[in-house]
């Protein structure tokens, strides 16, 4: 009996465990599922204000970082890479600084980054909670399609490796397909 008793406590455990686990990847899925971005303006260095409408129909990877996070320093040149790779493709890379306006001037005295660095200093982490960032985790990147939806949510750093095969099937889109099936 006691036999009979401990495996049907392991079986259940491993049932409770599955039903768990599926769950969880069932609320990761439905959490990638696209969204529309939310509209916003923020000001650049100069204080230029950009809204978020200034780059639409491109694919967007809007990243959050702050000059005092080591993971956002690293990504940096990986993202200056990727947008000179990607620049005839439609691909805009918007760097969002959730950081004070004279060090993040400081920091790109030291660097040449190729794409837009916005000013977020004390909103910053709102909008970063609004596009999906409930663990308010900096760096914070987000990707967004042609049709300004949110495809994907990323809390931490992100590799060159990883944001490629984020961005190639945004690339083939259905109008794309089309064209190219035409020209066949």
């Amino acid at each position: 009996m006691p036999k009979l008793l401990i495996t049907f406590i392991l079986v259940s455990l491993l049932l409770l465990s599955a039903l768990f686990a599926r769950h969880q990847s069932q609320k990761e899925a439905q959490a990638q599922q696209p969204t529309p971005l939310t509209e916003f303006s923020l000001p650049d260095l100069s204080g230029t204000l950009h809204p978020i409408t200034d780059w639409q129909g491109k694919i967007l990877i809007i990243n959050f970082w702050a000059t005092w996070c080591p993971p956002c320093l690293k990504e940096i040149p990986e993202f200056i890479e990727l947008q000179t790779e990607y620049a005839e493709q439609n691909v805009q890379f918007i760097g969002i600084a959730i950081d004070k306006p004279h060090l993040v001037d400081d920091y790109l005295s030291f660097i040449d980054i190729n794409y837009p660095i916005l000013i977020a200093e004390t909103e910053g982490g709102i909008l970063s909670h609004k596009l999906g960032n409930r663990l308010n985790a900096v760096p914070f990147t987000v990707i967004v399609n042609q049709r300004s939806q949110i495809v994907f949510r990323h809390p931490g750093e992100l590799s060159k490796q990883k944001l490629r095969e984020l961005i190639k099937p945004l690339l083939t889109t259905k109008e794309t397909q089309l064209i190219t099936t035409i020209r066949l």
